[in-house]
């Protein structure tokens, strides 16, 4: 059975504690796994059609939580260009890939409540998981998400809180009711099975592209879950030697909000000092994440991949935004950050998420 490790100290702790961080560092755990055999393009031809049909490299099987989730299509928008469509989950967003892991695990532990938080997609797949889960869940957003993704939240059933305050906010009174006895923290930046789940994206690439990957893979970056379930993708399939070399991780970020970009420009391991006063506001909220407690593992999984950071403007957003419409997309302003740095790329293959739907935010003004 899969462990619980910290990167930081070592520490251990079984997967079916409800220990939802190290209790020594208090950093995020990463998961003691590795796959259990080499997949084969072959071998996947009569599963079933979801991200479940890569069993053999994840940490849950059998699952009774499912919504279908995964398999999203792949379609090119240039000649070296293309976008892989996850705003077709079933929550409309990619963390669908890792809210199903952290809800049929969760649903194994029998908590007496979840608890999230999310500035809105997480939130928004983690409540639907958890309906489809049974289980009771309260989703924590911070003051001014979008009013869709909030109504999606309650819809699912599940009880909302909004923090006054920023994300960062937001996630210091979640991780306080996370340490309640009996809570389950289904914590997309925290605990690793969700990385495990957004895994599933490259899987699903290289699977499509006939046991290939791009040039490179360029994702937005908040808290860096989508670019760390790329980067474990990436190094298991060379690993499993079913890739010669591993692509390039391109993080986008938005300008307003680039912690992460500072620090990797700067050569830095680590995040820079805080930032004096107020953040700027940005169309990207879903990446807007100042302080994100996986960024020594973010930086270090660009740099090993010879990838780097780009960061978009708001008005970059806006054309996005609005470019993608004409060509038939309709998606949200996180969403489409990635089109906005990579899209005129010409020289290398790049694939890019458009990680969800339009009707989440509505177009930006």
């Amino acid at each position: 059975m899969p462990t619980y490790f910290c990167p930081q100290d070592g520490t251990r702790a079984d997967t079916t504690a409800l220990t939802w961080c190290c209790p020594v560092c208090r950093g995020p755990w990463d998961l003691d796994f590795g796959p259990s055999a080499a997949l084969s393009p072959n071998s996947l031809r009569k599963r079933v059609n979801s991200l479940w049909r890569y069993e053999e490299v994840l940490p849950l099987d059998s699952p009774v939580t499912t919504l279908g989730e995964g398999r999203t299509p792949l379609v090119p928008l240039t000649g070296t260009v293309s976008a892989k469509l996850d705003f077709l989950m079933p929550t409309l967003s990619f963390k669908d890939r890792g809210a199903v892991m952290l809800a049929e695990l969760a649903r194994r532990l029998s908590p007496e409540r979840v608890v999230a938080d999310s500035s809105g997609n997480a939130g928004t797949s983690v409540a639907a998981y958890c309906a489809r889960a049974s289980l009771p869940c309260t989703v924590y957003v911070p003051e001014g998400t979008s009013p869709k993704k909030t109504e999606q939240i309650r819809a699912h059933g599940a009880r909302l809180e909004i923090v006054p305050g920023d994300r960062e906010a937001t996630a210091l009174a979640a991780r306080a009711a996370a340490d309640a006895p009996g809570t389950f923290y289904a914590s997309h930046v925290f605990n690793p099975y969700f990385l495990h789940g957004t895994k599933t994206y490259v899987y699903e690439l290289w699977e499509d592209l006939g046991g290939r990957l791009p040039d490179a893979l360029a994702v937005p970056v908040g808290n860096g879950t989508l670019l760390l379930g790329a980067a474990l993708a990436t190094a298991e399939l060379h690993a499993l030697g079913l890739i010669e070399e591993r692509p390039a991780l391109i993080a986008v970020q938005a300008e307003a909000v680039s912690p992460l970009a500072a620090a990797f420009r700067a050569d830095a391991a680590e995040l820079l000092d805080e930032p004096a006063g107020p953040l700027s506001p940005t169309l990207a909220e879903g990446i807007a994440i100042p302080r994100p407690p996986r960024a020594r593992a973010i930086l270090a999984a660009v740099r090993e991949s010879g990838g780097t950071f780009l960061t978009v403007t708001e008005e970059q957003i806006r054309a996005a935004q609005l470019d993608l419409a004409a060509r038939g997309f309709y998606v949200e302003t996180t969403g489409v950050a990635c089109w906005a740095a990579v899209g005129g790329w010409t020289d290398r293959s790049v694939v890019v998420p458009l990680c969800g739907a339009g009707l989440k935010t509505g177009l930006a003004n």
